[in-house]
């Protein structure tokens, strides 16, 4: 395959390369949330028919340590090999892995089931310094605001529907849950078909040497960050975004259902809420920032997530929405649950929906500036730095909601004061951070 000059390249909306990359990344993120989904609902269940300690927290371990242990060593990869290579041989690993996720189905028991998933995990810490670092590579700069939109969109979509269609797959075959394999199987197929659309781009920095640092932030990644404060800046913003956002999910969960005493689908429905906020955020954000890195926007996004939190802290001094259905019963009418049964329930799905779009606002130009400013040699490094702080900032957002838990508890206070502490986490880079808008200048070949 022969390389495209970038200024050879068609406008982004009819490049198929874009859309090959696109539609693999999204099903591929709709694979991995179904299936950790689905361990997470077989842990539940165990809970309850066996008395057993929950498992939940064990899973999601297994699905975040490889983001850790594998994002820096996924980096240096990316940039020592053809990236479109890796994204070729991560879809066809899914294939695989889809075949033993069947496997693991078959034996009714959660051990081979966290396996496969941490499987599932390592392919994708793998996967995405290639799928963001390419990017960059294959797109012309000034179409990347909007590359990003798009991409970060469909992947929270995906995220979205993954984690919801585990829910009706799982009661569709109760006890045949290896059926679902035939599903992930598909899509995996398909994942790897657009991935053969994706351009051929040059290697990055071929025959990389391989050091033990290369596991976490190699040396020369590190002399960046410490010689380009901008970009040490957006790399901890962006940590500190991914904290705040890992324990959100759960904490909405707690609020929607030990506060507003919804059912577990309606609750769901909130999450969902934030999850649609979120996607067009990121299309907006794409469309507005054009042909630079609109810093602007994350200042926007700032102040509206650190003003819909302080609003989720006020709705849990407001006092309970009193439910129509009891807890134990079992909301079997999908349409009924999309009809908010109290003022206070529509109040937070509106909020939580616009805690998305600000957030979808934030998170666009600070991916754009981690992909645009490193030079060509260490934009995979950099994209695996990036998980990889990402990634600890979402494990000790787990510590920390534990944390929470027990203060709440002891004092006897709500969740919700829980969004108040969240919003002061977000409040000095909504005062502090406003760094000038860079331009994305049209790259020659």
């Amino acid at each position: 395959m022969e390389l495209t000059p970038k200024k050879e390249l068609p406008p982004l909306y009819h490049d198929s390369s874009f859309w090959g990359m696109t539609v693999t990344q999204f099903w591929g993120a709709f694979n991995d949330n179904l299936y950790k989904q689905l361990v997470l609902l077989v842990c539940a269940q165990q809970v309850l028919l066996e008395q057993t300690n929950d498992k939940q927290p064990i899973a999601l371990a297994v699905f975040a340590l490889p983001f850790v242990f594998f994002s820096g060593l996924a980096g240096w990869f990316s940039d020592r090999n053809s990236k479109r290579t890796i994204i070729i041989g991560c879809k066809v690993a899914e294939i695989v892995i889809a075949l033993l996720a069947m496997a693991a189905f078959f034996t009714g028991h959660l051990l081979p089931l966290l396996v496969v998933l941490g499987l599932l995990s390592t392919q994708s810490a793998i996967f995405g310094p290639a799928k963001y670092g390419i990017l960059p590579e294959m797109l012309r700069d000034d179409d990347l605001p909007q590359a990003n939109g798009v991409i970060q969109m469909t992947t929270f979509v995906a995220i979205i529907f993954g984690m919801a269609s585990a829910g009706f797959v799982k009661q569709a075959f109760p006890g045949e849950l290896w059926k679902t394999s035939y599903f992930c199987i598909a899509i995996a197929v398909i994942g790897t078909i657009a991935s053969l659309w994706v351009r051929k781009t040059p290697v990055a920095q071929p025959g990389l040497s391989f050091r033990w640092s290369t596991m976490g932030i190699d040396s020369e990644t590190r002399s960046l960050l410490l010689k380009d404060r901008q970009l040490l800046n957006v790399l901890l913003v962006s940590s500190v975004f991914w904290f705040v956002g890992g324990i959100i999910q759960p904490l909405v969960n707690i609020f929607g259902i030990g506060q507003l005493h919804l059912s577990e689908s309606r609750t769901s429905l909130m999450a969902a809420c934030m999850g649609v906020g979120i996607s067009f955020g990121c299309i907006l954000a794409g469309r507005i920032s054009r042909k630079r890195v609109n810093f602007t926007l994350v200042t926007v996004g700032a102040w509206g997530i650190v003003i819909t939190l302080f609003a989720m802290f006020g709705f849990g001094w407001w006092g309970p929405a009193e439910s129509l259905e009891s807890l134990k019963e079992t909301d079997t009418s999908l349409w009924k649950s999309f009809i908010p049964e109290s003022a206070l329930e529509w109040a937070a799905r509106s909020v939580l929906t616009l805690m998305g779009f600000f957030a979808g606002l934030f998170v666009v130009p600070l991916q754009v500036e981690l992909q645009t400013r490193p030079p060509k040699s260490q934009k995979g490094r950099m994209i695996g730095a990036m998980n990889l702080i990402n990634w600890i900032g979402i494990v000790i957002s787990a510590l920390f909601f534990q944390i929470f838990t027990v203060i709440c508890n002891l004092f006897h206070w709500p969740m919700s004061q829980v969004f108040l502490a969240l919003a002061l986490v977000i409040l000095p880079i909504a005062l502090f951070y406003h760094p000038k808008d860079e331009a994305l200048a049209h790259e020659s070949p």
